[in-house]
């Protein structure tokens, strides 16, 4: 059996966000664990819909010793701040030459990392661990978005991207790493074949619940076989301004030429699919007619402030509209407003405050002024029940629930996209009970809320996680890579 050494290292960077990510951040908890250093890398993740937690299960099902180096996570923002990094760095390489006896490496990354001076900051991650242990096989869980790089394939035996868009098989994508790596442990040499696609892809319309995201997924997992080990499509991150945004074919075989042939018509199926990646945006104002139109029950996406994308979520435009416009039976999250939060706390339940919800950030419409009712109050500990944050232990910080009028808004002190009906029940909300349900996210919330809606409609309310990439200034981008 083997040693293998365990670690982790996660962000998706909007470079379009201008505000550094501090190391703060990946200290802290929310939806997942604060940073974590040796044994608890395995105990704080157990159970979770982790990559970490995936491979951590399978690897101890195997029989093999696990070294646990550190993880931590941030959520999606801007670029990391170079401090951050570099004390992150320092620490895993240390905690790498402390293991010499270590017979693999497998690593949990986002593969969309930049920071105040790296466009490519994994692959350089990566150039340091193959250069600090030359040889060893490093296997490596990458995110649904990875914007996969030259160095990032060239400084590991294998990557392993997620397949599902809600991530739903996080964990899983742990269980194949370590599969795979159990096959190159074994003796086997994998080849890589990898292509990059000529175009960008908006992020609501990478779902895999919908054409062409299935249907590439299909194609995917129909060319793997008993010599083509892995063949994924890779959507990538289009919130970084960078040479390497972009989506990715990545086969692993064989031989060379079976992975050239998989990778080739994995790429010629995503190609004739590209007039697919299109969805229908609406303007705020149209979605709060259609939503006040009739008795059906409707999920609007706040897609924009999305905190998965890089959003604050705390734009109140959206909000605002259902106000002026009459909602009833209506919810809407996650608003981050830590000072709002502290007040409801402070004021209690069946009290009511007037301190100014959201719009701290300054995208979007001001505050939001009214008399709020605090309608439940959580300590923002709980544990995720729906498919994507299964088994996450959140912390999200002191949180409530407010009402004004006949909306009810859920208030965080950290932010977390809308992607579990557990957020909500914790403040005593029932995602059910609503007729309208307004999600500060873009795709994660199908996962769990889908089922609830007759018709989903994604809302180009304000905020940073930009849906129409056009109305993007890119400056870094390959020159053949097209817009969608």
């Amino acid at each position: 059996m083997a040693v293998i050494g365990v670690a982790g290292f996660l962000h998706e960077t909007n470079t379009f966000e201008e505000r550094a990510t501090p190391l703060a951040r990946f200290v802290e908890a929310d939806a997942w664990p604060g940073m974590l250093e040796g044994q608890a890398v395995v105990d704080e993740t157990r159970h979770m819909n982790l990559a970490i937690s995936g491979f951590v299960e399978a690897a101890e099902q195997a029989g093999h010793t696990l070294a646990p180096l550190l993880w931590c996570s941030a959520n999606p923002s801007g670029p990391v701040a170079q401090a951050a990094y570099d004390a992150v760095l320092d620490s895993l390489e240390q905690r790498l030459a402390a293991h010499p006896q270590l017979d693999a490496l497998f690593l949990d990354l986002h593969g969309a990392m930049v920071t105040e001076q790296l466009d490519d900051a994994e692959g350089e991650l990566l150039a340091r661990m193959r250069w600090l242990r030359p040889g060893l096989p490093i296997v490596v869980a990458l995110d649904f978005h990875a914007n996969v790089s030259r160095a990032m394939i060239e400084n590991t035996h294998a990557l392993v991207a997620y397949r599902s868009y809600p991530h739903v098989d996080m964990a899983d994508t742990g269980r194949r790493a370590a599969a795979l790596l159990a096959r190159i442990l074994a003796g086997e040499t994998l080849h890589c074949a990898w292509r990059r696609l000529p175009f960008v892809i908006p992020m609501p319309w990478q779902s895999t619940l919908a054409h062409p995201g299935a249907h590439l997924l299909d194609v995917a997992l129909s060319l793997q076989n008993d010599s083509v080990r892995l063949a994924q499509f890779i959507p990538g991150f289009p919130l970084a301004d960078i040479q390497d945004c972009g989506p990715s074919v990545l086969v692993y075989a064989n031989t060379a030429a079976s992975a050239a042939h998989a990778a080739d018509a994995l790429y010629e199926a995503a190609v004739l699919a590209k007039t697919g990646f299109a969805g229908r945006l609406l303007s705020v104002e149209d979605a709060v007619r259609h939503a006040l139109a009739g008795q059906r029950n409707i999920i609007l996406a706040d897609t924009q402030d999305n905190p998965g994308g890089g959003g604050s979520g705390d734009t109140t435009d959206l909000l605002r509209a259902l106000l002026l416009g009459g909602v009833r039976a209506a919810c809407a999250g996650i608003v981050c407003d830590p000072e709002f939060a502290a007040m409801a706390h402070a004021t209690g339940v069946d009290h009511t405050l007037t301190q100014p919800l959201g719009g701290r950030s300054g995208v979007g419409g001001p505050p939001l002024q009214a008399t709020f009712r605090v309608m439940g109050l959580g300590n923002g500990r709980f544990i995720g029940t729906g498919p994507f944050y299964r088994g996450c232990r959140m912390d999200l910080g002191p949180m409530a629930r407010v009402r004004v009028g006949e909306l009810d808004i859920v208030v965080s002190t950290r932010k977390q996209q809308a992607a579990d009906q557990a957020m909500l029940r914790h403040v005593g909300a029932e995602p059910a009970d609503y007729q309208v349900l307004v999600l500060k996210s873009s795709v994660h919330f199908r996962a769990d809320f889908a089922g609830l809606a007759d018709e989903i409609l994604v809302v180009a309310a304000p905020g940073v996680n930009t849906a129409d990439l056009h109305a993007l200034d890119y400056r870094h981008l390959r020159s053949e890579m097209e817009i969608l």
